[in-house]
């Protein structure tokens, strides 16, 4: 246990940093739900839980809270910048954490649970063709008009069941990812790390959310390093239970799913959750 301070430290400090930025004012064109005029909405079953308060180690860098997504906006539902699953989901991806804290990493969650009001913030940004003002960092070589074809948007998403989390690996010490600024010059998600958006993961082959084939998990072009970047998330998950989609390196479920067939609209916030 005593090995494990110093990383626990660095996460905090890491932790910290990024919760700083996530709460930044949102532009004013992007006019996000305010938690103090957004209505309460539906509460989440007793069996919902906020990550942090299972392994508070763990970074999050919640994107759909911020601009910094494939919509360019903050997306409907997210109240809080705050990973919410299902218990057995939470509790998996703490036993998880502690393995790889143990190699001198750390997970960092980029989305949890889902409601269905940002699925279908989704679709209605899918169906705008003239709004590509992201194109450029997160589906270059993708015409907006395939995105539903292709299958990067869908109407249903496993996140709005509860057992599903989008994330990667951190080497430690993390260090704070610098906010994203709206309107700025966009790099592709799939170009060399050194010309991406910069993220205090380790080197994936792609960013999170790239509407890519590159992001498929064993696409054969992404070797050496990068490689065993995807082996090691994929292999310290499945151990504890989660499947990967095949098509998006950070995309994984915990099974068996408390939720296989509900999908949940109550928004990302701690007053949803039973008791808080």
């Amino acid at each position: 246990m005593n090995r494990l301070v110093p990383a626990l430290r660095n996460i905090a400090v890491g932790a910290a940093a990024l919760l700083a930025v996530a709460a930044a004012p949102s532009p004013a064109h992007a006019r996000p739900e305010s938690p103090a005029h957004a209505a309460p909405g539906p509460r989440a079953p007793k069996e919902f839980v906020a990550l942090r308060d299972i392994d508070p180690t763990i970074i999050q860098e919640m994107r759909y809270r911020t601009p910094h997504n494939f919509v360019g906006a903050p997306v409907d539902g997210y109240r809080q910048s705050m990973c919410i699953l299902t218990r057995p989901a939470a509790k998996a991806l703490h036993t998880a954490q502690r393995a790889l804290l143990r190699k001198g990493y750390s997970l960092k969650v980029y989305d949890c649970y889902r409601p269905q009001r940002a699925v279908d913030h989704f679709v209605r940004w899918a169906e705008d063709l003239a709004d590509g003002r992201m194109k450029g960092e997160f589906y270059p070589r993708v015409d907006k008009s395939r995105l539903f074809e292709d299958g990067y948007i869908a109407a249903k998403s496993g996140h709005s069941r509860g057992s599903t989390v989008d994330l990667t690996v951190v080497r430690l010490p993390a260090l704070p990812t610098r906010p994203y600024v709206p309107g700025e010059p966009l790099t592709s998600c799939f170009g060399p790390r050194s010309e991406r958006f910069p993220d205090n993961s380790v080197d994936m082959g792609t960013g999170f959310d790239c509407f890519d084939t590159l992001s498929h998990t064993d696409d054969p072009r992404i070797t050496g390093k990068q490689r065993a970047n995807r082996d090691l998330l994929r292999n310290a998950l499945s151990k504890e239970g989660f499947t990967n989609l095949p098509e998006e390196w950070w995309h994984f479920t915990h099974k068996p799913e408390l939720f296989p067939d509900t999908y949940f609209d109550f928004p990302v916030a701690r007053r949803s959750l039973s008791g808080k």
